[in-house]
């Protein structure tokens, strides 16, 4: 149980108050950059699967005999749905051979648009809110950093393409 616990709440992050899931999504972005720098996006993809797995292993620990199936304290589903929201940066930024950090406009972009779609919950992340079962505490939040990068690459094509900065 105590591993459990330190996956679910990465490392007790999960117990900062305020709004923990902030927390939980602003670790995620060193996390990211330094997986980003050692092994670019592939090591990115590789440490979501792996750790969607971990979470979900974790999350289902941690919440078996409770009555809420989504403690606040549980943010390894933010920091696996932040680093999706992240994932075309690192690309972006490995197609180009640019600095990571360089793109920090698209940093800013992934958290605030992750952050947004994770607490009002449209549509299919709703859904999955809703599923009350540890598969559904990770899937929200995957789905949700699965739009915020859908809405980073459109941002960075609007700035790229269009506005030319």
């Amino acid at each position: 149980m105590r591993v459990a616990r330190l996956v679910a709440t990465i490392g007790g992050v999960g117990y900062l108050r305020p709004a923990p899931g902030t927390w939980g999504s602003l670790v995620a972005l060193p996390m990211a950059a330094l997986l980003h720098l050692i092994g670019g996006p592939w090591l990115l993809i590789i440490a979501i699967i792996a750790i969607f797995f971990e979470g979900l292993w974790a999350t289902t620990q941690i919440t078996r005999w409770q009555d809420d199936p989504d403690p606040s304290y549980v943010v390894v589903d933010e920091v696996v749905g932040q680093w999706v929201a992240l994932l075309p940066l690192s690309f972006g930024a490995w197609h180009v051979g640019a600095s990571i950090f360089g793109l920090w406009p698209g940093w800013i972009a992934a958290f605030v648009l992750f952050r947004l779609f994770d607490i009002f919950k449209p549509g299919p992340i709703g859904w999955a809110d809703r599923r009350h079962t540890p598969l559904g505490v990770m899937l929200d939040d995957v789905i949700a950093g699965v739009f915020a990068a859908i809405c980073v690459i459109v941002l960075a094509a609007l700035s790229h393409l269009v506005l030319a900065i």
